[in-house]
C-alpha cells in the first residue's frame, strides 16, 4: 500500500513537471524574462527600399521574439518581425544599413544571428 501511495505522489510531481516543459518548448514558455516583456509594433517612416532576412539561433519563446524584434527596432531605419517557428526575423529598410549592424544588435541581445 505504501509503494502505490508513492508512485502516486511521483506521477503527480512528473505530470507537473510537464506541462511547463512542453509549453517551453512549443515556444509558449516563459524561459527568459518571466513573460513580462510586451511586444511592440514598428512602423517606419519612409518607404521600403530593402527587405532581408537573417537565422537567428537560441530563440525559444515569445519572450526571446520580442527581445530580438526589440534589439533591432532600436536601430534607425529598420523594423524587424520575428518568425519563432523558422528561427528567422525579417528585416525592413527605409534607410541603408549594413548587415554587421543588424547582426550586432542581435548578437548584443544574446543570440547567434547570420544572414
Amino acid at each position: 500500500m505504501e509503494n502505490i501511495i508513492i508512485i502516486a505522489i511521483i506521477a503527480v510531481v512528473v505530470l507537473l513537471a510537464i506541462k511547463p516543459t512542453v509549453d517551453h518548448f512549443k515556444g509558449k514558455g516563459a524561459c527568459c524574462g518571466g513573460g513580462s516583456l510586451v511586444p511592440e509594433h514598428k512602423t517606419l517612416d519612409g518607404p521600403i527600399i530593402d527587405k532581408r532576412v537573417f537565422h537567428v539561433e537560441g530563440m525559444t519563446c515569445d519572450n526571446c521574439k520580442i527581445r530580438v524584434e526589440r534589439a533591432i527596432n532600436s536601430i534607425d531605419g529598420v523594423a524587424a518581425k520575428v518568425n519563432l517557428k523558422k528561427k528567422t526575423v525579417t528585416v525592413e529598410y527605409c534607410i541603408l544599413v549594413e548587415d554587421d549592424v543588424i547582426i550586432a544588435a542581435v548578437e548584443k541581445a544574446g543570440y547567434n544571428c547570420t544572414i
